[in-house]
């Protein structure tokens, strides 16, 4: 008996401490660790990508940051430091769930699917997928791709919503799965496909940043809907709404505007219609 009293309180302990961990917020492990750790695409310019002096920077990682200066004011703590944990489009999600990072920072679509496993905040940025190609390839639109290759980096919406354009339009064309963009770039810089086709805020990032001297066109046509998110853990209400409330924030007051500028002004001078919508949509009162 006395040992069969042992076991139960051993076990106790043990699925007590099993949920401490469980539920310890994202808020408490900030607190305790001093550090907030940002998961980001090292080349998905201009929402996320590493500068000259291979530097994470960019649309999304400035929102990010704006977020950081929340979290340092809401625990009186401004000693708290930023850790920059690179991600990619296969892993970002498990990244969040097995805890080695805490808010994800790239071009992210918000899905339904997706929600099952992270959380999302309210709607950062909003595109569609689009395609790149070299100026003598002359491809401007899905039916340009009939008997051509294109690339597009696997586990993203991009992927799907390609090869669901395709069949629809009875497009015959070969799909090639790369694991990056900076994979698909080179692949299409070099000939081995035709077009890349990615969210075109992306591509067009791509190609201004791009080094060499090669002439890109980018179809005016998009073929889905991508709405852009922050993720952040499952059920963790208290840091997903001090996310929302800095996006809100920075909507209500316009500071978003030269945000906006400072990473696509080079490109486009206004905000697009739908973008401004978006932000007045998402300027939710405190």
């Amino acid at each position: 008996m006395k040992y069969a009293l042992a076991l139960v309180v051993l076990l106790s302990m043990l699925l007590s401490g099993v949920v401490s961990a469980e539920t310890t917020s994202t808020l408490e492990q900030i607190k305790k660790s001093e550090t907030i750790r940002i998961g980001y695409r090292e080349n998905e310019p201009p929402m996320s990508f590493l500068n000259k002096d291979k530097q994470p920077v960019g649309y999304t990682i400035e929102l990010c940051l704006h977020i950081v200066n929340e979290i340092k004011s809401e625990l009186k703590n401004p000693n708290i430091s930023t850790k920059y944990v690179p991600v990619t489009a296969s892993n970002r999600f498990e990244s969040l769930v097995d805890n080695s990072i805490d808010i994800l920072c790239g071009s992210t679509t918000k899905t339904l699917s997706r929600a099952e496993i992270v959380d999302f905040t309210q709607l950062s940025f909003v595109t569609g997928a689009s395609l790149l190609s070299l100026e003598s390839f002359n491809v401007s639109d899905i039916s340009d791709l009939k008997g051509k290759k294109v690339a597009v980096v696997k586990d993203t919406t991009t992927y799907d919503s390609l090869n669901k354009a395709l069949k629809e339009s009875d497009i015959n064309a070969k799909v090639i799965s790369v694991d990056s963009a900076s994979e698909a770039m080179q692949v299409l810089i070099k000939g081995d496909v035709d077009a890349f086709s990615s969210d075109q805020v992306v591509l067009i990032g791509l190609a201004l940043t791009h080094e060499g001297e090669e002439k890109f066109a980018i179809s005016n046509n998009i073929f889905s809907f991508e709405p852009f998110a922050l993720a952040v853990r499952r059920n963790d209400a208290e840091f997903r709404l001090i996310a929302d409330r800095v996006l809100s924030r920075l909507n209500r007051s316009g500071q978003i505007t030269p945000i906006y500028a400072k990473w696509f002004g080079s490109f486009t001078k206004e905000v697009p219609d739908l973008l401004q919508a978006m932000y007045l949509l998402n300027s939710t009162p405190e």
